[in-house]
């Protein structure tokens, strides 16, 4: 007799164990097993199980699972990790699963060795790889949201995204009781409904207090400084948008003795220094505000030339809130009046908060990681080595991006409610972000290197994210490498060229603009793709989401919306003005509230680099996790070191901070 040992592992997430019966069957190249009943499949671990066989099966290609419930017992539903199974030449094979199996038929699973189409020649395995996918094209179905947005995964609701993709128990509890007790947590649920107007600053000073965070408490105290204010380029939640400046634009005219007094120094020089950047909201130009509370909103698109000081401090020395030239949009300095050059600053603020989330929060981590994932679960089997490598990176998405549709954009969102853009408005950022966007700019080596910020001071976006990328990038070429030996591999794997021609199609819309490659035809133009697919899902996303509450919560710093207009003329505006524009009461308290929901990190938080699930069996992929995992720590440990130097610490890249997929 030919004996198999078989381990059954059960995942380690709640309600993974089942009181159904779980049959067995093994199915070899020369032969197959008979079903057999694994006892104790409630347990987290079946281990010694033995299968018997007249004669050995041959080399184990597949295994097959089902689970039937007992008499007069309901259907419970199961969450197989994995299988292993001791041969009796000698040979371990492994079965990855994790999925859940709610139903009583049967399923197929492939052993763990990582394969291409192109090379996977048994009939049996190649026909379970078709059958995977057939059923993963029904899962998993491309919809519209709305024109010029990427394509997004077909829900009617949460409940309806496949089991796998879907919250943990865990998650979905604190996420519920985050997102229906946020006023409540806040201490602000008696301001909500408020539509008057803040009357002075010690009453948004005394709501603020009811939630704080040790950043949050430095904004508040540091937010009208202009240091203060242009640092937040360099290391806030928009650290996207400053770029060198090397002419001054034509619908900016700053000349020398507006910005430079008493002639000690000039624009032409400053630039050709490399000491002048700009920061343009062009894209906000001409979009409609929202009307809130029966009161008009108002969304500037400024221009804002920023000044490297020789002590390396970068400092704001001219606005201009409206992009065309006129009378009535003047531009505003540094010696102005306080609260002119101060409110000048809070319309930047404000368009800041709708250009960040919009575009660089929204469209540039949680859509275009939606993309990646719906095109992967839907092209790419379990077995392939792109899948082992990326499923990490998609986990919890589809459900929050469901989720941030219905509870930020809808047409009940708070975004459209409460947010200066509105409902029309923030659907013309997002076509506008998606038609002007670029690969390069995915790219942060080559953003960096396009806007001119290589050798800015204090940029620790800059510096943390470009070593972050690199350790990435080492990963991945190692593991990609490793599967694919030359350019001819990768151009014939018709599952990775589905995989790029589909994120072109569905998340680009076929913009031949972008630069997005359409298909691969080499391995270093596949390195690259899934480097920035992993750093946007892991990195990125920290960089842009974790602060939110941090500079978000002290309302003044970056106010969701405002609610009269920009000054016209000089030497008019007070404290009192300043009151009156800010969001009313219950606008305020909205974005506070969504603020702290959006930068809750969940008790199930999994960092970049930990690998829960064991998809990779090879020796190679497992040693490169590892080197991997040892360079993030050193990376960790670096920005920790740095920090302790830093009045404001930049912990948003650090990688035991950063999370392994666009889930919060």
């Amino acid at each position: 007799m030919a004996n198999y040992e078989v381990t059954v592992s059960t995942g380690n997430v709640d309600y993974a164990a089942t009181f159904n019966n779980v049959f067995v069957k093994l199915v070899g190249t020369d032969g197959e097993s008979k079903r057999t009943w694994l006892k104790e499949a409630l347990l987290p671990f079946t281990s010694g199980t033995l299968i018997s066989c007249p004669v050995s099966i041959g080399k184990l290609v597949l295994i097959e699972l089902d689970k039937q419930c007992l008499p007069l017992f309901p259907e419970d539903a199961w969450f197989p990790a994995k299988v292993q199974v001791k041969s009796p030449e000698g040979a371990t094979y492994n079965f990855p699963i994790y999925r859940w199996i709610t139903d009583s038929k049967v399923h197929l699973f492939r052993e763990g060795t990582a394969l291409r189409v192109f090379e996977d020649n048994n009939s049996l395995r190649r026909s379970s790889r078709q059958v995977e996918l057939d059923q993963r094209e029904k899962d998993y179905c491309w919809d519209v949201y709305a024109k010029g947005m990427p394509h997004c995964m077909k829900a009617k609701d949460a409940h309806s995204l496949p089991c796998e993709v879907r919250f943990s128990f865990t998650k979905d509890t604190e996420f519920r009781y985050t997102a229906a007790s946020g006023l409540t947590e806040l201490q602000l649920k008696g301001l909500a409904d408020r539509k008057e107007n803040w009357t002075n600053i010690d009453d948004i000073n005394r709501v603020f207090c009811c939630k704080r965070t040790d950043l949050s408490d430095y904004v508040q105290g540091h937010w009208k400084e202009d240091a203060f204010f242009a640092y937040q380029y360099l290391n806030g939640l928009n650290p996207m948008l400053i770029r060198r400046c090397s002419s001054v634009p034509h619908n900016f005219p700053v000349t020398d003795d507006m910005v430079f007094r008493h002639g000690q120094g000039s624009l032409r020089n400053e630039m050709e220094n490399g000491n002048i950047f700009l920061c343009d909201y062009k894209l906000l130009d001409g979009v409609k505000a929202n009307t809130i509370n029966g009161k008009k909103q108002y969304l500037m698109a400024p221009l804002i030339l920023l000044h490297k000081t020789p002590d390396d401090k970068l400092m704001p020395i001219a606005i201009q809130l409206k992009q065309t030239q006129a009378d009535d949009n003047p531009i505003f300095f540094p010696t102005d009046s306080e609260y002119d050059w101060l409110m000048a600053k809070i319309f930047v603020r404000s368009a800041d908060f709708s250009a960040h989330e919009l575009n660089v929060h929204l469209l540039r981590t949680h859509l275009l990681a939606e993309v990646f994932a719906v095109s992967l679960l839907r092209n790419v089997p379990m077995v392939h080595p792109l899948y082992k490598l990326l499923i990490p990176h998609t986990r919890y998405t589809l459900q929050i991006n469901y989720l941030a549709r219905r509870l930020l954009i809808s047409e009940t969102g708070v975004f459209t409610q409460f947010a200066a853009p509105g409902g029309e408005g923030v659907m013309t950022i997002l076509e506008r972000s998606l038609s002007s966007m670029t690969y390069s700019s995915l790219c942060i080596p080559e953003d960096i290197a396009e806007r001119g910020v290589e050798a800015l001071p204090n940029f620790y976006y800059r510096d943390d994210g470009l070593k972050l990328w690199d350790i990435i990038q080492r990963f991945v070429q190692g593991v990609l490498s490793f599967y694919y030996k030359n350019d001819a591999e990768v151009q014939k794997d018709s599952e990775l060229q589905k995989w790029i021609s589909d994120i072109f199609e569905h998340g680009f819309l076929s913009q031949t603009g972008t630069g997005i490659p359409q298909n691969f035809t080499t391995v270093a133009e596949l390195v690259k793709f899934v480097t920035m697919v992993t750093f946007t899902c892991s990195g990125q996303h920290s960089a842009v989401n974790s602060g939110q509450y941090d500079y978000d919560a002290w309302m003044p710093n970056t106010p969701i919306s405002l609610q009269l207009p920009p000054p016209t003329t000089k030497g008019k505006t007070s404290e009192a003005t300043m009151l009156q524009t800010f969001p009313d009461i219950n606008a305020t308290v909205q974005g506070m509230a969504t603020m702290w929901l959006l930068s809750k990190q969940s008790s199930d938080f999994v960092p970049l680099g930990e690998y829960p699930e064991d998809h990779f069996s090879e020796e190679i992929p497992c040693k490169l996790i590892k080197a991997f995992q040892g360079e993030l720590e050193v990376l960790s440990a670096d920005i920790k070191a740095r920090n302790e130097r830093l009045e404001v610490p930049y912990t948003y890249m650090d990688p035991k901070k950063i999370e392994n997929s666009v889930a919060i």
